[in-house]
């Protein structure tokens, strides 16, 4: 199964989405109010509270999903497993849990690495700004892939991974991606192997 892209059709874009209450923060992660989906990511963006989440199966190989074409921002990027925004009264745990369903069709334990701060210009019109929430977790579950969010994906190695990151590829990854990635690799490598 390493390194295997498997399509997944993308049918519908995230606009319906748009309307969709995230949870503004300051740098401190406290909630400071609340602002549609659209806006939070309109001109520079406005920090916005959201998770990360890396799943590995047994053989230690990482999930990755290329963005569906109709997402607003980094449409056809690779990226990580999972990432979303809990919604307004939804705490992390629920979030979290109810995403990596949605999206994936998984369920599964998930550790919490670290926070960090962000942001990203895709063009003039939309960026994505938040305080993003790293989580990892192993699962052995078979993928049924949310058509609307992802095109395709595909089970790849650390070191196929470090190959792309590190070579021409490395501009086909989500900027939010390349950032944790690095920071596991470099900080949380033994909570990797922990999970095997």
């Amino acid at each position: 199964m390493t390194d295997q892209v498997r399509p997944a059709h993308a049918l519908l874009g995230d606009g319906a989405l748009d309307s969709e209450s995230l949870i503004l923060v300051d740098e401190a992660d406290r909630e400071i109010g609340h602002l549609d989906r659209a806006n939070c990511h309109a001109g520079s963006g406005v920090l916005h509270r959201a998770f990360s989440l890396l799943i590995f199966n047994a053989a230690g190989e990482l999930l990755l999903q290329q963005r569906a074409a109709g997402k607003r921002l980094w449409p056809l990027y690779w990226s990580n497993s999972c990432c979303s925004h809990p919604r307004r009264s939804e705490s992390m745990e629920t979030a979290i849990h109810r995403r990596l369903m949605e999206e994936l069709g998984l369920a599964c334990p998930l550790h919490f690495l670290f926070k960090f701060q962000y942001q990203a210009q895709f063009d003039a019109a939309g960026a994505e700004r938040e305080l993003c929430s790293v989580f990892i977790g192993r699962s052995s579950g078979r993928v049924k892939v949310n058509r609307a969010e992802i095109r395709e994906w595909r089970w790849i190695t650390t070191a196929a991974l470090e190959a792309e990151l590190a070579g021409r590829e490395a501009g086909r990854f989500t900027p939010w991606f390349r950032i944790e990635w690095e920071r596991i690799w470099r900080e949380h490598r033994p909570a990797l192997l922990a999970l095997r």
